[in-house]
């Protein structure tokens, strides 16, 4: 097997490994557009890397985690409805994103890359710093697992459990923010949402615990990974969205099993 595409797949394999979890309260939270809010403020953050001249994975996650914060204090402002504000940031960012990069000069920017991904051009520098953002991600979730699936079931019995509503949220928001940041290079911007919600939602016919709805999901995310980087190889076929659409068909075959 060619070197770039073991790294591809370790990669694409560690990436699957925190999107599961994450994306089951994504589901279960009505999030899904709250994620593609973060996944299109990443664009900002390219720019901006470029602009300022530093590590562009820096800027990402710098990016991500500015419109993270904003997301969190407008939710709690109840100023606009939620889908409102996160349209507005969503497309504001995105643009704004596109026009700052249209002022980079003397550096050639492959928005494309960004924007679907280049799982294929992985390095293992990149590889280091997707598993120690895996790593955080994962210790971190454990820690505030039980806190976040009470607030998750019952928003009000979680308050009266002891629960920090606030402080759990942010961190789980925050959580998906490093996420976006860690994923860009995988399926790109516009397909991390993908990810996160559409293996979860093909686990979910098939689980009858929370835990177990994470599981799932990781091994639909991480075997949407294993077809769409083989089909990607041998058909020629861009493999960030060969990843998505592999997990679109395990998706649609949870369904005919369910329907049978």
């Amino acid at each position: 097997m060619d070197d770039f595409l073991i790294r591809a797949l370790i990669a694409g394999l560690l990436v699957a490994l925190i999107a599961g979890p994450l994306g089951v309260f994504i589901l279960w939270r009505r999030m899904a557009y709250f994620g593609d809010t973060l996944s299109h403020s990443a664009i900002l953050g390219v720019a901006l890397g470029l602009l300022l001249s530093i590590n562009i994975k820096f800027g990402i996650l710098f990016s991500t985690i500015l419109v993270a914060g904003l997301l969190i204090y407008s939710q709690r402002q109840k100023k606009l409805a939620s889908d409102t504000m996160l349209g507005i940031i969503s497309h504001s960012a995105l643009s704004l994103g596109l026009v700052l990069i249209s002022f980079v000069e003397g550096v050639r920017v492959n928005i494309e890359a960004w924007l679907f991904g280049d799982i294929l051009a992985v390095s293992w520098y990149d590889i280091t710093y997707i598993a120690i953002g895996v790593g955080v991600v994962i210790l971190v979730l454990l820690a505030i697992w039980k806190s976040l699936l009470s607030l998750t079931v019952h928003e009000e019995l979680a308050l009266v459990e002891g629960v920090n509503v606030s402080l759990i949220s942010a961190i789980y928001t925050l959580l998906i923010a490093l996420l976006v940041a860690i994923a860009m290079k995988i399926v790109g911007a516009l397909l991390i949402t993908a990810l996160l919600i559409i293996p979860a939602a093909a686990a979910r016919q098939f689980s009858k615990t929370p835990e177990q709805m994470a599981l799932f999901s990781i091994a639909m995310g991480m075997l949407a990974v294993i077809s769409g980087l083989v089909a990607s190889f041998y058909a020629d076929t861009p493999a960030g969205p060969s990843i998505v659409v592999f997990a679109t068909i395990l998706f649609l075959m949870t369904q005919a099993v369910r329907k049978t």
